[in-house]
């Protein structure tokens, strides 16, 4: 029994670490969004 309650609180604790990396991961995926948004509209422009 201990065991399974010691599993409950490492996955809460991971689970509440994870928020932030879950926020940073947004970000990067917007910043590579912006990214290839901005190189589509550099070679429309060229064309």
């Amino acid at each position: 029994m201990n065991k399974v309650i010691a599993l409950i609180m490492l996955v809460a604790i991971g689970g509440l670490s994870a928020c932030n990396t879950v926020e940073g991961a947004g970000k990067d995926i917007q910043s590579g969004g912006e990214a290839v948004s901005d190189t589509a509209r550099d070679v429309k422009n060229e064309m």
